[in-house]
This record gives structure tokens, C-alpha cells and sequence, in this order.
């Protein structure tokens, strides 16, 4: 090889962004608040205490509004549920969680699409959310030049659907019909949905939505439950360790019914 060549393919080469800026290993994080995030907001001010488990990682990407990726950090959902006031959710918990006991393994991508007060039906299809849902999930496999793969949709919504008895009782089909057109739309017919049973609601309704999560029987839908969780003073949503709790619980989740061959350690608190 000619030095002068030689010379170019080493500038090249000390241009070229790490592999860790694309990841492997994709995320969809969607539904309402408290997956988008409100631990720590208190009277519409973030207090801005992120804990341990929710720090920055190189390795951990986020897709941002503007479809690129960047290094990932709290509050994930901020410029996604824009109409709210975002802090700690249970996405960066989450991530953190799966690297750790995977002994770090391949680098992981969040894509934040949850909005706040959103209801089953802005998500169904033909709904006003369903088609971002959609086109940031392609966008962000695209984006990631062929080396990223969907995992797993993380969901947590249905305190809107609490609100009324009619939209309790329809709940339930209405998910289930949402997971199926996710699947088709997606071209990911197993895809592993890892929803939360809710713990708080929006209205009296409370427990016929949670039944009905419970009761849904699909291939590869995986149940965490979020009662018990501790809830913030506004009746409604998670507090910042509840998040983080809630992290570590969906991170569980997802390494029980992901790969078997691969190397995990116990997530124990």
C-alpha cells in the first residue's frame, strides 16, 4: 500500500463515529405519563435529582424528536410529551438494568413516544398517535444503518381509560386489536409487548382497566404490575425511586422472555 493511501485510510478511520453511536438493541417506550416520566415534578417544576440507576450511559442512545440519535439522559420524554412537564421515568432504570445484567453486552436504544392523558383510543389506529408510534419505530431502526433490531415495546397507559365505565369495559379489545396492527405494521409478528398494570387511574374506574390488562392472553405479552409502587402526592403519578423500581421490574421482564443464551446476572435490588 502507498504511504499516500495509507495516510488517507488512517484520516478516514479517525473520523468514524464508534459503533456504540447506533444500537443494537431497540426499545419503544409508549402511553401516557407515567411512562413518559414524572417522578420528581412537583407543582410543574422538575426537580432535576436524577438517581444511579437512571445516570447517563455512552452505551445507552436516545431517539430524539428530530429522528437521530444521541446519548440518552433524563428526562427521556422532553421534547416528545411536550405538553407536559417531564422528569424521571422508568425508561433509563430500564436500560441500565438490562446492561447490567447482560455484563453490558450490546449498546441499547429508547424510543420515547409516550404522551400524557392520552387514552387506548389516540394509540388504536387510525388514531392521532398510532401513526408517530409507527413512523418513529422505522425511523429509528433506519437510523441505526442496519444495525438495530426492535426488542420489545415497553407500554404503560390506561389511567385516561379509567375515566368512564363505557371506555373500562371496551378496553380490552381495544389493546388487544392495538398490539395486533402494532405487530403487522411493524412486520414483527412476535414481538415481545411488555405492558404496565396500572395503579392509579384518572377517574373511579381503576380496577376494570387493570382486569382487563391482566386478562389479555396473547403470545409474548408480559404483565408488570404497579400496584404497590409508592405514588406521588397528586394521586396519579409514580414517584422517582417508584420509577426506578419500576425500571428494574420491566428490565426483569424483558430478560426472562428475551434469548435464553444470553449471559445475565441476578437484578436483584
Amino acid at each position: 500500500m502507498s504511504p499516500p493511501l495509507l495516510l488517507t485510510l488512517v484520516f478516514l478511520l479517525a473520523f468514524i463515529r464508534p459503533s456504540k453511536s447506533n444500537p443494537t438493541d431497540i426499545f419503544i417506550l409508549a402511553g401516557q405519563s407515567n411512562m413518559a416520566g414524572r417522578g420528581g415534578v412537583r407543582n410543574n417544576v422538575w426537580d432535576g435529582v436524577i438517581p444511579p440507576q437512571c445516570r447517563p450511559n455512552p452505551s445507552i442512545r436516545r431517539f430524539s424528536a428530530s429522528l437521530a440519535w444521541e446519548e440518552a439522559r433524563e428526562p427521556l420524554h422532553e421534547d416528545i410529551d411536550v405538553y407536559g412537564v417531564c422528569g424521571v421515568g422508568p425508561g433509563m432504570s430500564f436500560a441500565n438494568a438490562v446492561r447490567s445484567a447482560r455484563m453490558r453486552g450490546p449498546s441499547i436504544g429508547l424510543v420515547p413516544c409516550a404522551v400524557g392523558s392520552s387514552g387506548i383510543d389516540d394509540w388504536s389506529k387510525g388514531g392521532r398517535l398510532y401513526g408517530g408510534l409507527i413512523g418513529r419505530a422505522r425511523s429509528a431502526v433506519a437510523a441505526a444503518a442496519g444495525g438495530g433490531r426492535i426488542r420489545a415495546v415497553l407500554w404503560y397507559q390506561g389511567e385516561r381509560d379509567a375515566v368512564s365505565a363505557g371506555a373500562a369495559w371496551a378496553y380490552r379489545p381495544k389493546m388487544e386489536r392495538f398490539i395486533r396492527d402494532l405487530r403487522v405494521d411493524l412486520g414483527l409478528p412476535s414481538l415481545l409487548f411488555i405492558q404496565v398494570a396500572i395503579a392509579t387511574g384518572q377517574g373511579p374506574y381503576k380496577n376494570i382497566v387493570r382486569a382487563a390488562q391482566k386478562s389479555i392472553r396473547m403470545p409474548n405479552v408480559v404483565t408488570v404490575d404497579a400496584l404497590g409502587l409508592r405514588v406521588a402526592a397528586d394521586y396519579v403519578h409514580l414517584t422517582t425511586q417508584a420509577q426506578v423500581q419500576l425500571g428494574r421490574m420491566l428490565a426483569s421482564a424483558y430478560l426472562s422472555h428475551s434469548r435464553p443464551a444470553q449471559k445475565m446476572v441476578s437484578l436483584s435490588p
